[in-house]
């Protein structure tokens, strides 16, 4: 009876991954919102069943997949399933939320960098450098068309020079779009989970966010290498390039962490830390004053400090 039932909602996960996938591949418009309800179906049914029933629903999504758009809708439903069964397991297990946003991100990182090196293999070179050829050739043809009146060549120059500094950008880019599809996959999976009646963790309130405080070390070694220089090309170099700015977001979180603590504390209502990461997030001067937050958050405590003030 069990079995019966476990076989009856698999079926009807697969049906309702199936039409999200259909909308997805077909429906442009709609298909850039339903894209991420995609892992939805694995981690309610990993929660509900279990990680072996969940992994047969992912075989099955893949060849369903592969019927539904060929060979290409594949690594969607390899992506969006794998990160389905984590999520959902992890609710299994009861960790916080916190963990399974960490989970989710790293499953999506390797997927993503799986993605990548598939594409390595299959084109023999760089995608990235591809993208980045066929870009400067399009720019390159309107430099050309535009020079003829005299103007835009610096504009087009500048976007080049911007685009060649891109391709180290790879494993950067590949690890933010795995932790932005974590996000909404969280959050997406938590209302949808929750509604259904299953009692599993938020994410903590953003105050509460609390990064080791290795990062700082981390930050300022390659804060100062990043001032020592490199030469272009080189493995120092392209590790300042990817973890500068990564350790930059980390800095700046931990800022608006304390930010939203101070605001907590003092009793003031959510729109204004909420307004302050607009404005902050608009005028990027600003964000030198909130990462400095962040460096005397994780070398002093200062929410710490704050607590102890308005004892």
């Amino acid at each position: 009876m069990k079995n019966t039932r476990t076989l009856t909602e698999g079926a009807l996960m697969a049906a309702v991954f199936a039409i999200l996938l259909l909308i997805t591949t077909y429906v442009p418009f709609i298909g850039i919102i339903t894209v991420w309800a995609l892992p939805v179906p694995f981690v309610l049914f990993t929660l509900r069943r279990g990680l072996k029933p969940g992994f047969m629903l992912w075989t099955v999504s893949l060849l369903l997949a592969f019927l539904i758009g060929g060979i290409a809708t594949v690594p969607t439903a390899f992506i969006f399933g794998s990160a389905g069964l984590v999520i959902g397991e992890l609710y299994r297990r009861s960790v916080s939320g916190f963990s399974v946003l960490i989970g989710a991100g790293l499953i999506y990182t390797l997927n993503m960098l799986l993605v990548f090196l598939v594409l390595v293999l299959i084109v023999g070179e760089n995608p990235m450098q591809l993208a980045a050829d066929l870009t400067k050739e399009q720019l390159e043809f309107a430099d050309s068309t535009l020079g003829s009146f005299g103007q835009g060549e610096e504009q087009v120059a500048a976007m080049i020079e911007m685009i060649d500094n891109l391709v180290y950008l790879a494993p950067v880019m590949i690890v933010g779009v795995g932790i932005i599809l974590a996000v909404m996959t969280k959050l997406i999976s938590y209302l949808v989970v929750k509604r259904l009646g299953h009692d599993v963790p938020a994410l903590p309130a953003i105050r509460n966010w609390q990064f080791p405080k290795a990062f700082l070390w981390y930050y300022l070694v390659i804060l100062i290498l990043a001032m020592v220089g490199a030469e272009e090309g080189t493995t120092m170099f392209l590790i300042i390039w990817n973890l500068f700015p990564l350790l930059e977001i980390v800095i700046a979180v931990q800022g608006f962490a304390v930010i939203f603590y101070f605001f907590y504390v003092k009793k003031v209502a959510k729109v204004v830390p909420i307004l302050i990461v607009a404005v902050a997030i608009l005028i990027p001067p600003l964000l030198y004053v909130v990462r400095i937050i962040g460096i005397i958050d994780l070398g002093f405590d200062l929410r710490k400090r704050i607590t102890s003030q308005k004892k």
